[in-house]
């Protein structure tokens, strides 16, 4: 006796060699298609790998993000002064994919021994000079004179000398004559920088050591090797209103860099207030942002890539280098 039917449509048997047709409200596929920055990226992985194989979509794409992860990885590895983050990215406008790498790393920019040593004065200023001028091309990072900027319009409406700055306090701010002495002034906020970081203090390169020489000299040299390299197949550099494109929401971050060479001892105060709407909203955290339309273009970012790493590796030598010590010995933090 056959058991009562408890649905209405006959047992799956008795389909066998018919051809069915599903309803268009039942989905026929179970899996997203690549998006068209797996595909790029996957195109990249391909002709790196020998032999073809065969992959699932899902598999497909755990593989393609893991040969781009180690192929990041070994060029980053070595970087330790800043926290760095490599993400391909789709965009909104269905533009072409990007690759961008942020910095999470927040605050001040450890300087070793430019900032804590006995070494001459004038040794500390050249060796920080050097960073001013060359970190701004590789980091989102903002020196002294973008604090002085900034304070400047904070308080004195963007005048920098101590008259016009009194004028704007009393105009401005209704501030009364006698209470300006207890103000910060332009003056003041110059005379607390340490001497090692005003550029008129460092020593003209002929002078410094032999060992310090030479760590300057490959920060020059892998600093112009990063400079020549082709801005649209450059890692580290980015057109902002392309960003805006590739990471909604990032208007209404703070403009400012999350990193600073400017040391936090000296100016507390200045570097909390210009902060606070980055600690709000966010920094602009970017240190670079690269459309590619061709898989053909990943191998030109990653030679800028290690290019910027290597810029990094100088930087990190020349701070963890102790020009005082015997021998010229590293001291590792």
């Amino acid at each position: 006796m056959r058991p009562p039917q408890v649905c209405a449509f006959l047992p799956s048997v008795d389909l066998a060699g018919r051809a069915v047709a599903l309803s268009a409200d039942i989905p026929t596929v179970f899996d997203q298609p690549l998006a068209a920055h797996h595909k790029l990226i996957g195109h990249w992985v391909a002709t790196r790998e020998e032999t073809g194989r065969a992959f699932t979509r899902a598999a497909a794409r755990r593989h393609i993000e893991r040969v781009f992860d180690a192929a990041v990885m070994e060029i980053l590895s070595g970087v330790e002064a800043v926290d760095l983050r490599v993400a391909v990215l789709g965009s909104e406008e269905e533009a072409t994919p990007a690759i961008a790498i942020t910095c999470e790393t927040l605050g001040q920019l450890d300087l070793g021994w430019i900032e804590t040593s006995e070494a001459p004065t004038s040794w500390r200023a050249a060796a920080y000079r050097a960073l001013e001028q060359k970190l701004g091309l590789l980091l989102p990072i903002f020196c002294y004179d973008d604090l002085f900027e900034q304070i400047a319009m904070y308080y004195w409406d963007g005048q920098t000398e101590d008259g016009p700055a009194r004028e704007s306090l009393i105009y401005h701010y209704g501030v009364d004559a006698e209470e300006l002495d207890e103000l910060t002034l332009p003056s003041e906020l110059n005379a607390r920088r340490p001497d090692w970081m005003i550029a008129a203090n460092a020593a003209p390169r002929r002078r410094l050591p032999a060992a310090l020489r030479r760590k300057l000299d490959a920060l020059d040299r892998a600093h112009q090797a990063l400079a020549e390299t082709d801005p649209e197949r450059n890692a580290w550099t980015f057109d902002y209103e392309t960003v805006c494109d590739y990471i909604p929401g990032i208007e209404e971050c703070s403009s400012l860099p999350p990193l600073t060479l400017v040391p936090f001892e000296h100016f507390t105060r200045e570097l909390d207030e210009v902060a606070r709407h980055g600690m709000e909203m966010g920094f602009m955290d970017i240190a670079g942002l690269c459309p590619l339309s061709d898989a053909s273009q990943i191998d030109d970012w990653f030679s800028s890539l290690r290019l910027g790493a290597q810029l990094l590796a100088c930087v990190q030598d020349l701070i963890q280098f102790d020009p005082t010590k015997s021998g010229g010995r590293h001291v590792r933090p």
